[in-house]
């Protein structure tokens, strides 16, 4: 049976992007798996701890040698990777936040790092690779090439990098200019914010969509 992780991260509620497109997407994978089971994680509402100096270095000790605190993050840890070991599709919802992704995406794939779990202590050989994974990014901004913030974006081109160790490679969908219908001098830009928004939506909606003959 196909199982699904849908996770969102952001903290604008109904008014975020992000969501609106995860939820699409989210939707859109039901429909093409009606028997498939679902495991939804909002890193919005119910962020992971980040590492502290308590119980950070859970990973790089042996759980018979764990204190208190590095047994509770060890954990945590299991739970997280368990959760993407157990799903067929990936789903996640990434705003940018301040030119880079919100520090709760960032705690997730800290979490996702763990030698033995998700990567092969010998090879370093990721451990959770051969999954669908599908980021629906949304960008408030234009960050294209050409624009005045081109390279700005430090979120979509990091995490790849953040989860290569795990194997988990992301494709993106992204939506951008999502401020311009509520900055008013983003106004002429509406236009184009919702082309992108638009080209977001087909691309959600075609990628479990039945193949045409």
């Amino acid at each position: 049976m196909a199982h699904l992780l849908h996770i969102d991260s952001s903290i604008q509620g109904d008014a975020s992007v992000s969501r609106r497109l995860s939820a699409r997407a989210a939707a859109a994978w039901r429909s093409a798996h009606p028997d498939g089971t679902v495991t939804y994680r909002d890193l919005g509402v119910d962020p992971l701890p980040h590492f502290d100096a308590a119980g950070g270095l859970a990973s790089q000790v042996a759980p018979d040698q764990h204190t208190p605190e590095q047994a509770a993050t060890w954990a945590r840890i299991v739970e997280v990777v368990n959760e993407v070991k157990a799903a067929d599709t990936v789903l996640l919802g990434l705003p940018l936040y301040n030119f880079g992704p919100p520090s709760s995406v960032k705690t997730w794939v800290d979490h996702l790092i763990a030698p033995g779990l998700s990567v092969d202590q010998e090879t370093y050989t990721g451990l959770l690779g051969g999954r669908e994974f599908v980021v629906l990014a949304s960008r408030g901004g234009g960050y294209g090439e050409g624009t005045p913030r081109a390279g700005w974006d430090h979120a979509q081109p990091w995490l790849p990098h953040g989860l290569s160790l795990t194997g988990l490679e992301p494709r993106f969908i992204t939506a951008e200019l999502t401020l311009a219908p509520v900055r008013p001098p983003m106004a002429d830009l509406v236009p184009l914010a919702e082309e992108s928004l638009a080209a977001a939506e087909r691309a959600i909606d075609e990628l479990w969509a039945p193949a045409r003959v």
